[in-house]
């Protein structure tokens, strides 16, 4: 992830709606953002398969629960 890139793209984004970036308040803000996507999108490069569990159970028509998934 290119964290300048979304740092540069906030501050434009503040700087469009006519907000100064540098003014108290504001100047964590793009990097705030930028760490918050890097987070959001944390997952997007792992593979899904390794948090995966396929069952192969033959003839069983009950539901199956599963609990304590860690979010």
């Amino acid at each position: 992830m290119d964290r300048n890139r979304i740092e540069n793209a906030v501050r434009e984004i503040l700087l469009a709606i006519g907000e100064d970036p540098d003014r108290p308040g504001l100047e964590e803000t793009p990097a705030r953002v930028a760490r918050m996507y890097e987070e959001i999108f944390a997952g997007l490069e792992d593979d899904p398969t390794r948090h995966l569990k396929f069952f192969d159970e033959q003839g069983n028509e009950e539901m199956v629960v599963v609990r304590d998934i860690p979010l």
